[in-house]
């Protein structure tokens, strides 16, 4: 295996890493919103009030996630590009 494979399969699973993580940090994020809500309805006898407040958060804070960790990796791939253009 030469040097230019090995670089194809470590973006490959650079890759592979950095969708995975997204996907996480989406449902991550809802379910804590949603669990949040529902234990604050269990708490405060106001069902469904807090459950579907917090889950909107939550899906609010999954997209945000997905935004950052978005432009990280673009600015990773360009600062690679940049170092090692080819």
């Amino acid at each position: 295996m030469n040097e230019q494979e090995r670089e194809q399969k470590r973006r490959l699973y650079r890759s592979l890493g950095f969708l995975s993580s997204i996907g996480i940090s989406m449902v991550a994020a809802t379910l804590l919103g949603l669990a949040i809500g529902y234990y604050l309805d269990q708490w405060l006898d106001t069902r469904p009030i807090f459950t579907i407040i917090m889950l909107m958060f939550g899906i609010a804070a999954g997209f945000r996630n997905v935004y950052v960790l978005t432009s990280w990796e673009l600015r990773r791939q360009q600062k690679d590009q940049d170092e090692n253009p080819q």
